[in-house]
């Protein structure tokens, strides 16, 4: 039972020694270790504030990403509203330039209509002259006696003169 008993003399030496070892620890690594673990407590709580300016950064970031779309899109808009608006007035140019170029065309188009029907219309009357030279000329050069012998003549003249046109 003497195991199970520690001595007087064991407890006291024990005692001394635990006494040095805490003298010599307080003296030399206590200090160190307390600085090391104020170090790591400074270190972790820089890196939690860090982490916290991060996450602030990234919120400012984020809203502005989020305005940086929203005018993204706003300008998307805006240039498809002017593409579109270019587009409308290129087709609208083309359809003012088509209208002129048939306007044009159609007074062209007249002017010669016109111009034909005055061509035939003093063809014609040339031709009129012409057979009634014609017909003048021969009435005159047969002088007959008879009135109706004479209508009757101008009309056959006529009648030949029309058939020799056509």
């Amino acid at each position: 039972m003497q195991l199970l008993q520690p001595s007087l003399g064991l407890l006291f030496w024990t005692a001394v020694i635990f006494l040095l070892v805490l003298f010599i620890l307080k003296k030399y690594a206590w200090k160190p270790i307390l600085q090391a673990l104020d170090d790591r407590e400074h270190t972790i709580d820089d890196a939690l504030k860090t982490a916290e300016r991060t996450k602030q950064e990234m919120l400012g970031m984020k809203s502005e990403h989020e305005a940086m779309l929203q005018m993204a899109k706003q300008e998307r808009v805006q240039i498809l509203k002017e593409a579109k608006e270019v587009k409308e007035q290129i087709i609208a140019e083309a359809r003012e330039r088509a209208k002129d170029e048939a306007a044009k065309i159609m007074e062209e188009t007249r002017r010669e209509i016109e111009n034909r029907r005055k061509e035939a219309i003093v063809d014609v009357k040339n031709q009129i002259g012409h057979m009634v030279v014609d017909v003048a000329e021969k009435v005159l050069r047969r002088e007959l006696s008879n009135k109706a012998e004479q209508e009757a003549y101008v009309t056959r003249l006529a009648n030949d003169l029309t058939t020799q046109n056509n």
